[in-house]
């Protein structure tokens, strides 16, 4: 049988680029995209170039997109596991103190690229009864006072127990993976008690490895202390 194919939004640092070596570990090829050509060149040298295919892109445009999902096709003929995690966050928090251009970025990275990759890969996965998973957040999960980050990961949730049920119609199996503070570069400063971008990874790889019977329908994670 042949080895599955996974395709990684933001993948060229953090949880995404902590996903493609775990995936690779369990023997799985990847198609990593996220806009910095030289980091993705890096991580697919690390990797392996018959293991991974690096497709710099643009997710907020959907033509950017929709030739990362031709080129991946393209490459390995299937699509078996498809991981939205590309995100940004925002620098002025609060509603009535915010920047709404830095609103419309994280409205173009985390809810419509996040629709788009969706859009673009449900054929190919259907094929395959495939797993569609994303990166939603303990932001997504609580209120936060006048958090424009947070209600976009509400709907990432909301969107992913909707897309569930859409994709159970012919057996394929939708994950939102929730992390709490992970330490990478989407902070100024290091956060080195917080998750790692491997315990990220390796929730992902365990909901993807699970038996075709069982969806894992969402992973919450947080630091320990």
């Amino acid at each position: 049988m042949a080895s599955k194919v996974m395709l990684i939004t933001g993948a060229s640092s953090g949880i995404g680029r902590a996903t493609a070596r775990r995936a690779v570990e369990e023997g799985i090829r990847v198609v990593v995209t996220a806009r910095n050509k030289e980091a993705l060149a890096s991580l697919v040298e690390e990797l392996g170039a018959d293991n991974a295919v690096p497709v710099p892109a643009d997710i907020t445009r959907f033509d950017q997109l929709e030739k990362v999902v031709d080129n991946a096709i393209a490459r390995f003929g299937r699509l078996d596991v498809v991981f939205a995690n590309a995100g940004t966050g925002i620098s002025q928090p609060g509603t009535e103190a915010g920047d709404p251009e830095e609103w419309q970025q994280v409205i173009d990275v985390n809810i419509r690229a996040l629709l788009w990759t969706a859009k673009l890969t449900l054929p190919h996965l259907r094929k395959t009864r495939g797993h569609f998973l994303m990166t939603g957040s303990q932001a997504g999960r609580t209120a936060l006072k006048g958090s424009i980050y947070g209600a976009s990961k509400w709907f990432v949730h909301g969107f992913g127990a909707n897309l569930a049920e859409e994709m159970a119609e012919w057996d394929g199996r939708c994950t939102v993976i929730a992390p709490g503070m992970v330490n990478t570069a989407f902070f100024d400063e290091p956060k080195p008690d917080k998750l790692a971008p491997e315990d990220v990874a390796d929730a992902v790889l365990f909901a993807v490895s699970a038996h075709s019977r069982n969806t894992i329908r969402e992973i919450f994670l947080t630091p320990t202390y």
